[in-house]
């Protein structure tokens, strides 16, 4: 009787195509890679040597390890994550409430070309119109309190998507709006399945911006009058010279907005799947 519990089969060996197009596919990968991130990593390999070999101040710009460690033990300690919950909630809440009132009020002023005209001049006027030098101004009215920062925080962010919004409208194709109605489309069929998809990629160009625009204003705002938040923490480790605590607030904020921008592509690469080629 034969012991099949002693049979030992031999795995089959790769043939070498395939073990071929496994090593072409990581090198594909492996210089994918360096292309997106091979400039930004030597970047930082020189700045870590510069400074710990003393060519730079370290004083003015400490090693990154140094900044790597204060920023975990600002994470550990739960101070950081104070300040981000505290400024992702200015910032949030800004962000949103530009969203809630730009997107339908640019796709209302992009189909009425009169208003559009008249209100142009206006909405230009505010745009080029420093949320910063305004802030002063929005003090005096809502106090130091949350109000005011939120405040020049949503009037920053508004214009962009606003402005992106209407110029989605005004460049729907002619062409598919007079399909639509030539085949009995009415305006409102028209607006749910023609305007609204076909303005949404200028509407995300418009998020994107807004979500940066959040981010620069919330960090300034922050900076004045606040006693919380990412901003504040910057402003308050360069006044006690924590120079590594600075820079990790810093780099914080950039990895925020990086993430937001990220969440915003993937979800423009969600919905617009058939405009990818354009992004």
């Amino acid at each position: 009787m034969t012991d099949f519990s002693k049979v030992w089969v031999r795995p089959r060996a790769r043939s070498p195509g395939v073990r071929l197009a496994v090593a072409g596919k990581w090198r594909h990968r492996a210089l994918a890679f360096t292309a997106d991130y091979g400039l930004l990593a030597l970047f930082f390999a020189g700045w870590q040597i510069a400074s710990s070999q003393g060519w730079l101040n370290p004083a003015v710009i400490p090693p990154l390890d140094n900044i790597v460690i204060a920023l975990w033990n600002g994470i550990s300690s739960g101070a950081l994550l104070d300040d981000i919950a505290i400024s992702l909630q200015r910032a949030g809440l800004a962000f949103f409430s530009a969203v809630a009132i730009g997107i339908p009020l640019g796709l209302f002023m992009g189909q009425i070309r009169p208003l559009e005209r008249a209100l142009d001049p206006l909405l230009q006027l505010f745009r080029q119109t420093s949320a910063l030098a305004l802030y002063p101004v929005f003090i005096l009215l809502f106090g130091l309190g949350e109000s005011s920062k939120v405040f020049v925080i949503f009037w920053a962010a508004l214009f962009p998507v606003l402005l992106a919004t209407i110029s989605g409208v005004k460049e729907v194709d002619p062409k598919l709006l007079e399909m639509a109605k030539t085949f009995g489309a009415r305006r409102l069929t028209v607006f749910r399945r023609v305007i609204v998809p076909a303005s949404v990629p200028s509407i995300f160009v418009g998020l994107r911006l807004s979500a940066t625009t959040a981010l620069l204003l919330l960090i300034a705002a922050e900076m004045i009058g606040a006693n919380k938040g990412i901003g504040f923490q910057v402003m308050n480790a360069q006044y006690n010279f924590q120079i590594p605590m600075m820079f990790a607030a810093i780099f914080l904020l950039a990895f925020l907005g990086l993430m937001a921008n990220r969440i915003l592509v993937l979800l423009q690469r969600r919905l617009c799947r058939w405009n990818t080629h354009n992004q």
